[in-house]
This record gives structure tokens, C-alpha cells and sequence, in this order.
């Protein structure tokens, strides 16, 4: 404004002044002295810690935070810098950064460089960085303590189990565990011919892995409890618990008879329906109407009912031809159309001229000479009680189930895929006679079981695929995987960071400490 009326105004600098001690020019501060001079009168770490000791279980690789807290963090990672920092008191300083100096894990000695700020003689502020040395002392935890002592001293023991010819379903869960670390807290974990028992330190631990367990699928347990010892005078008890956990025995693709109570509240679906889903509740879809329905687990349980035939007895087929009947249907997240087929079985060419003129729900798949996967009632022996109580219920002939890929992957038969899981550290029990047949069977369903995975994206949205490093493409493969075969895109693969089984995760883990502290620099 005085500008503007012509008024002369000096510019306005700020002045140095000479430092008290040593006669320095700096700018001026409240206590008229450099910095050199001000951090040779005022030690602003002095009464702080400049050494820690730290409890590590080398075990479970856990930290002890007091008074009883184990929290899991690898070396010089962020969860262990917010661990030592915690650590530390910190009175009357605010701390402006911290970070790793370099140390080996063999040394035994964590270093941590910290950046402190303090006010000194009439609120001039001091900044100075100081190196704090953390002591790691081994020790186990109460939990590792008692495995040790006896590895079989469990408290409770959760056993897995479902009434099916394969094993599918638990290849399935062990990749649902494994991405939500639901297992974490499981002091062993063993494989058995009809299931998988999970053994635990803690009774919690068991029934919030069951709970776990029924987010993922129908389920129903029992439990039972053991009294090991008891102390009269404390009135303290020694017990185990024992969960068993029964699946349901209801699998994805397998051909289910409602009974007739059941298919009469859905409005008389089916009787004959095809599993298409199974997660907490088991998805129904009639083939020849695409009506469809959902079944909860309690709703199951109280009138449970088993499958007429599984994906074990599936058969080939080849498409003649198709004629699509009605439009594009949504059921449950998948795409459906009624058509219209005539198939054959693969197996009468050549002898036979029998066709079949059936109706399915793959109208949007096959094409005529196509192959297809399908159920044989014509041929088919079948023993049912709930089939039993139709009366005058015509069967169809066949009922195709999913799109067969089988010749096409022979071209690829023994070379490796680009993905790859990970798999429990299990227990495997050996049986003296059956070891070398349980195992190619096993192997065999695995297959299967990845070959489910390659041609449904629905199933694999909830598991981790990983990418695997000792696959090389060739010119051979690129040019098979150009044909109509089913494969996992390679933007739905995760780089293997090479975790171990106990490492900490989303789930299971109370203990876990979550990282994260703005004041600090990594």
C-alpha cells in the first residue's frame, strides 16, 4: 500500500549474530550458540537407552513383547523396527526417524540408528541420531516348551473328515487354509486315508479353526472331552478335547436325488440336480429347467441325503449335434443354456450305432464334435432309496455335466505347468500294503484336482496360484496353448516368496502385532 502512494521502503534482511562460545556467525536462536557448540554443552541423549535385551523364541521365530505377548517379525523387516522401538522409553524427545544399521542374525545384536529432537536452554531445539544395540536372548515359549517335552501332548485335536470316494475336497480346503493361514496355531497336522487331523496347544485354537472350517463348507461336529489329571487342591484339570468334524458328502458335479420333503420346499425341483458350488451352502441346479436352489448347512443336516453318482463315474461323450432351446440364463454367478444334444459314447464307436437325444445346460459350451463329460443312466446300476419313492419318474438317457478337454491335453501330457501350489506340512500315515496304491491315487486325484482349477475361475478366485520358476515355455508348448484347452492366465499368478507354513497371517493369530508407526523411517 505505501508502494503504491511513492513511499521508499528498505527491504527488510535478517541479520546473523556471532555465537556465543566460539564466535561463529549463525543465525539467530534462543540460545545464541551454533550447533557444535550447543551439542558439546547439552548431551540430549543422556538418560536414555542405548542397550535392550529381547527375548527370541528361535522355534516359532516369535519376539516376546512383555508381559506375555509373541509377536512374529523377520529380520530387519518393518514389524521388527515398530518391535524395537516400541521397546524404548521415550521421554521428553520427539523422535524423528529410525532405521536398520547392518548386523547379521548370528550376531545376536540388532542395531537400530535413531533420530531424536529435544528443546535445550530457552527452547532452542536439538536434533542428534544415537545407535540403540538390542540383545536377542533365546528362549522358548510356553507352547514350543511343551512340544518339545512331548510332541504328542496336545489339547485339542480336530478331525477332518467326509464320506466320498475322493479326496478333492481336501486338496480344495488345504489351499483355503493355506491363503488364510487358518492352520497357524496347529502343533502338528496329519494326513489319514478317509481325512486330516489338526492337533492344537489350545482349546480356542481348535474351535476358531472349526469356525473357520464352516465358513468354507457345510459342516456339523461333535466333541468330546478326556480328563488327563486333575489337581484337587488348586481344582485345576488337565483335559482333552477332541473335535470331530463331519463334511458334507455332497461335492461339486455330482448328480443328487432330492428327496422328495426336500424338492417339494423348493417347489418340486428336479429330483434329478447337479452340484454346481459348494461353500457354506451347497448351489442345486436342475439340468433340464435351470431352475436351481441353495441348501445351508442347517438346512441339510436335517435332512441329509447323499449323491446317486459322484464325478468318479463320469463318462465321455461326443456331441453330434446341438440346438439351443431357450436364451442365456445366470445362475449363481455362471452362465447357463438350455440346448438341446444328440451324444454318443466314446466308447461304441465302432461297435455300436446307439445315440442318445438328451437336453442340457451347456448350450454355451459345447459345439458339435465336441467331447463332454456326462453321467450313463442308461447303463447305470442304480441304488437309491430317494429315487426309489418316485413313482413313474422317467430318467434321461444321459446327463452331460461339464466340457471334456482330454484329448487336447495329451498333446501336453508330462509337461509342466507355468503355476504351481503351495501344500501343509502334514503327517502322512503309511498303510504296510496299500502304500504304493493310496499313492498313485492320490496323485491321481491331484491331477484331477488341478485340471478342475485350469477350467473353472470360480474356483480358483479363493486360492493362491503361484508362478513356477523352473518353467520354461517352448515354441512346442506356446503353440498347444494357443488351441481351445483351459489355462490360468499368467495375471492371476503370485511370485512364491518362499513363506514358511508359519508364518504370520490374517488368521488364527492373536498374538500378531499389526506394524505400523508414521513417526518412523525405514
Amino acid at each position: 500500500m505505501d508502494q503504491q502512494r511513492g513511499m521508499f521502503l528498505p527491504p527488510c534482511t535478517i541479520g546473523n549474530v556471532l555465537c556465543c562460545e566460539c564466535g561463529t556467525s549463525i543465525p539467530p536462536n534462543a540460545a545464541n550458540m551454533c550447533a557444535k557448540c550447543l551439542s558439546s554443552r547439552v548431551n540430549i541423549t543422556e538418560g536414555l537407552q542405548k542397550r535392550v535385551t529381547v527375548v527370541f523364541c528361535p522355534e516359532c521365530r516369535r519376539y516376546l513383547q512383555p508381559p506375555k505377548t509373541w509377536i512374529r517379525a523377520e529380520w530387519e523387516s518393518k514389524e521388527l523396527l515398530t518391535f524395537c522401538v516400541k521397546r524404548l522409553k521415550l521421554k521428553d524427545v520427539r523422535l524423528v526417524g529410525a532405521e536398520f544399521k547392518f548386523s547379521v542374525e548370528s550376531s545376536k545384536r540388532i542395531i537400530v540408528k535413531l533420530t531424536i529432537q529435544r528443546e535445550v536452554l530457552h527452547g532452542a531445539i536439538l536434533e542428534k541420531s544415537y545407535e540403540v544395540v538390542y540383545v536377542v536372548l533365546y528362549n522358548m515359549c510356553d507352547s514350543c516348551k511343551r512340544i518339545q517335552a512331548n510332541p504328542d501332548q496336545w489339547v485339542a485335536s480336530v478331525q477332518l473328515r467326509q464320506k466320498a470316494d475322493h479326496r478333492r475336497t481336501f486338496f480344495y480346503l488345504e489351499q483355503l487354509i493355506l491363503k488364510h493361514n487358518a492352520a497357524s496355531q496347529a502343533i502338528r497336522i496329519k494326513q489319514l486315508g478317509d481325512g486330516i487331523d489338526f492337533f492344537f496347544s489350545n482349546r480356542s485354537h481348535g474351535v476358531k479353526f472349526i469356525e473357520f472350517v464352516g465358513k468354507v463348507t457345510p459342516i456339523k461336529y461333535s466333541n468330546d472331552k478326556k480328563q488327563l489329571s486333575h489337581d484337587g487342591k488348586s481344582n485345576i484339570y488337565n483335559n482333552q478335547y477332541t473335535f470331530t468334524v463331519d463334511i458334507c458328502p455332497i461335492c461339486r458335479e455330482d448328480l443328487v436325488c432330492l428327496p422328495p420333503k426336500v424338492a417339494a420346499s423348493f417347489g418340486n425341483l428336479g429330483p434329478l440336480v447337479i452340484c454346481t458350488k459348494v461353500s457354506n451352502s451347497i448351489a442345486l441346479v436342475d439340468p433340464s429347467t435351470l431352475r436351481h436352489c441353495y441348501l445351508d448347512a442347517d438346512r441339510y443336516w436335517r435332512e441329509p441325503f447323499t449323491c446317486m453318482l459322484s464325478s468318479r463315474q463320469l463318462v465321455e461323450y461326443i456331441v453330434l449335434d446341438i440346438d439351443v432351446v431357450a436364451p442365456e440364463v445366470n445362475v449363481a454367478g455362471s452362465r447357463y443354456v438350455l440346448a438341446d444334444a444328440q451324444v454318443a459314447r466314446v466308447s461304441d464307436f465302432g461297435r455300436n450305432d446307439l445315440i442318445f437325444n438328451i437336453r442340457t445346460h451347456l448350450g454355451h459350451l459345447l459345439n458339435p464334435g465336441d467331447y463332454a463329460l456326462g453321467y450313463d443312466l442308461y447303463a447305470a446300476n442304480l441304488n437309491n432309496a430317494d429315487l426309489d419313492k418316485y413313482k413313474g419318474l422317467v430318467l434321461p438317457d444321459a446327463i452331460l455335466v461339464k466340457k471334456s478337454y482330454e484329448e487336447k491335453r495329451q498333446k501336453k501330457r508330462g509337461k509342466p505347468r507355468s503355476w504351481k501350489l503351495k501344500s501343509l506340512n502334514m503327517e502322512l500315515e503309511e498303510h504296510p500294503t496299500r502304500g504304493k496304491v493310496d499313492a498313485e491315487k492320490m496323485n491321481n486325484e491331484y491331477e484331477e484336482f488341478l485340471r478342475d482349477l485350469e477350467e473353472n475361475p470360480e474356483l480358483r478366485f479363493n486360492i493362491s496360484l503361484y508362478r513356477n520358476m523352473e518353467y520354461q515355455p517352448s515354441e512346442a508348448t506356446s503353440v498347444a496353448d494357443g488351441e481351445d484347452v483351459p489355462s490360468v492366465p499368467l495375471e492371476e499368478l503370485l511370485a512364491d516368496l518362499e513363506l514358511d507354513d508359519d508364518d504370520a497371517g490374517a488368521f488364527g493369530d492373536d498374538d500378531d502385532v499389526e506394524a505400523g508407526d508414521d513417526s518412523m523411517r525405514d
